[in-house]
């Protein structure tokens, strides 16, 4: 066990203290860790000291050592070590990481990866990471003794941190805020996993529990929202990700690069419910006979289906670059340089819902955006707003063709600036401290 503290008491202890608990957070990448970490940057301009409480040794697939250097010193985590399924598999296992997302993308797995992505659908209920609840509601109960608490925070997935919430709020009564950065018995993923009826009886019992039993409900977009609503019968917040000023390199420009070659830009993973392929083929039909004026870059991981299809394909494997994961600080090198950055969201059961959180880091840039999704959808509708660019449906290659012809005229709107506003970290967390102050206040 180990226990982080940055504090300084003089000036915070005058501050409501709020604990965090979540399985992502530096080293670990994406978005699942930014959002928190940006909630808990601001937290204290708004009167509330967070308190993290995550893993001492998680099983990241990605990590970004940069982002650590992004904990301010007065936030205080605390680490607890976490036993997992998939340290056993990797030992079984070595040639493949043993994660049912990397194995569903494979053409075809083994009887190995089969089995693994049955045993976690079914009996890790709600995911591998189940077993670090009960020792760690027991840690933190002892810590009760000592600090106190004004409020608890879980954010899922993985939504064995709810349960953690959950039974933490049985024994201590402290106000309790669940948020949702996905859908539970409803998301896509739990599609994947050949699940028995057992198992999905059992993940909404557990999804109601937190439902019922939470102070406040809260997720990312409307439809999520809306979703959740019709679950759980009560009132469901919605808090946005969204940017950082300080992200952006001091001297970013924010103005169109010159034309010659035109580049794209797609950051992000891109995985099985993420297909860039009908993007792939609207801009070889536009640009496909005139060598060299387009370049096409994804930064970050490409799963091997994609790789295949660009490596065997003259023309794609020409004018694709594949960069391999970078940190979050060398992205934006990739942005500056772009005329247009590439949105993929995801087309599965969720995608209405799907706003994924370097969205509003795409529209900071001031560069278009083209986005591969619904075109009805929480993501469409905001970029749609700010004038930033446009979503296209899946099978509308003759659409995403005509936009990429007119790459060279588009100029991004002066609204979108102003419609930024309400998407700035620091914004967004204002929301938050009124959410945890009403949550109180409600006791």
């Amino acid at each position: 066990m180990q226990a982080i503290y940055g504090w300084h008491a003089l000036i915070f202890s005058s501050m409501k203290r709020v604990l965090i608990i979540t399985y992502y957070w530096p080293p670990s990448a994406g978005s699942g860790v930014q959002r928190w970490l940006k909630f808990s940057k601001f937290l204290p301009e708004f009167g509330w000291q967070p308190v993290i409480f995550t893993p001492e040794n998680p099983d990241f697939a990605l990590t970004d050592p940069s982002l650590s250097k992004e904990v301010t010193a007065s936030t205080e985590v605390l680490k607890f070590p976490i036993w997992e399924p998939y340290h056993l598999l990797r030992r079984l296992k070595r040639d493949t990481l043993a994660d049912p997302a990397r194995i569903l993308e494979q053409k075809e797995p083994s009887l190995l990866d089969r089995l693994a992505v049955w045993f976690r659908g079914n009996a890790l209920i709600p995911d591998p990471r189940i077993f670090w609840v009960k020792p760690s509601v027991s840690f933190l109960e002892s810590i009760w003794q000592q600090n106190h608490f004004d409020a608890i925070i879980t954010t899922g997935p993985p939504h064995s941190m709810h349960l953690i919430g959950r039974n933490l709020k049985r024994k201590t009564g402290t106000p309790w805020l669940a948020d949702f950065r996905d859908p539970w018995s409803a998301w896509e993923f739990l599609d994947t996993l050949k699940l028995t009826a057992m198992a999905r009886k059992k993940h909404r019992k557990l999804e109601a529990s937190v439902f019922r039993e939470a102070d406040a409900l809260m997720t990312i977009s409307p439809t999520f929202a809306s979703e959740m609503k019709e679950l759980a019968d009560r009132k469901i917040h919605v808090i946005t990700n969204g940017f950082d000023t300080d992200d952006m390199p001091p001297h970013f420009n924010r103005s169109q690069p010159g034309s010659d070659p035109i580049q794209i830009v797609y950051s992000g993973v891109i995985d099985g419910i993420r297909n860039p392929s009908p993007f792939l083929q609207a801009l070889k039909e536009v640009f496909g006979k005139e060598q060299g004026k387009v370049r096409l870059t994804f930064v970050g991981r490409v799963s091997q289906q994609v790789e295949e299809l660009i490596r065997h394909d003259d023309w794609l494997e020409k004018h694709v670059e594949l960069t391999g994961y970078l940190s979050h600080s060398e992205v934006f090198a990739y942005y500056e340089k772009a005329h247009a950055l590439l949105l993929i969201l995801t087309n599965t059961k969720n995608a209405r819902g799907n706003i994924p959180g370097k969205l509003f880091e795409y529209m900071a840039t001031g560069r278009q955006i083209i986005g591969l999704g619904d075109p009805e959808g929480d993501a469409a509708q905001i970029i749609g707003k700010a004038g930033a660019g446009r979503v296209f449906a899946h099978e509308d290659i003759n659409g995403l063709s005509q936009q990429l012809s007119e790459l060279s005229t588009f100029s991004n709107s002066n609204e979108t600036g102003q419609q930024l506003q309400p998407f700035h970290r620091r914004h967004l967390t204002g929301q938050l401290a009124g959410l945890l102050q009403e949550m109180g206040d409600n006791l």
